[in-house]
């Protein structure tokens, strides 16, 4: 392609190119002119590659997903456990959310589970408790106190309900008098 575009031969683009390489290796610079799938391709040398993935690595800014951060709290609180049962705690397949976790570095697989099917288990890594400022998983704060207390759930349940007549009603005028104590007929 580059042959074509600049209207010169393909042997004397590959010569050009070659002699790039060299002169890139010899200078000792940070990348190489590497021959690839029939073309060339600058990329990292590979002296350098550990840095340059630890800069991309720890590069990451992004912020977790909600869905992610719930993950990662069931995993640190519950830890080993496997796919399915973060899968049964959360309701949703959780794939892609703990591979995600896997390559950030929060998780990492820490066993194999004794039941059938010799399920990977996953539990946190010293990067977790790094980046959240523990010493040990026993520095996670106790469930409870994210719980509302049962007098809490009792209101909160009581203020959804809504309170349902389910005596029978007629249609007359005078059941609406009885009822409600209003639009009684005048006395004589």
């Amino acid at each position: 392609m580059l042959a074509q575009l600049l209207e010169i031969p393909k042997k004397e683009i590959e010569e050009i190119c070659s002699q790039l390489a060299k002169e890139y290796e010899e200078n000792e610079r940070g990348f190489i002119l590497a021959k690839v799938a029939g073309g060339y391709r600058f990329q990292t040398h590979p002296d350098t590659s550990p840095y340059v993935e630890r800069f991309v690595v720890e590069g990451q800014n992004t912020r977790l997903s909600a869905a992610a951060l719930e993950t990662l709290a069931i995993i640190a609180y519950k830890q080993p456990l496997s796919r399915m049962q973060i899968s049964a705690i959360r309701g949703v397949d959780v794939d892609t959310v703990v591979r995600t976790l896997q390559q950030r570095g929060y998780v990492q697989e820490v066993g194999r589970d004794a039941g059938p099917g010799s399920a990977v288990l996953f539990g946190t890594t010293s990067l977790f408790l790094e980046r959240l400022g523990l010493v040990a998983l026993a520095d996670l704060p106790p469930l409870a106190q994210f719980v509302p207390g049962a007098d809490v759930v009792e209101a909160l349940e009581n203020g959804l309900r809504t309170e349902v007549d389910t005596s029978p009603q007629e249609s007359s005028n005078e059941s609406l008098s009885v009822q409600s104590g209003k639009d009684l007929p005048p006395a004589n």
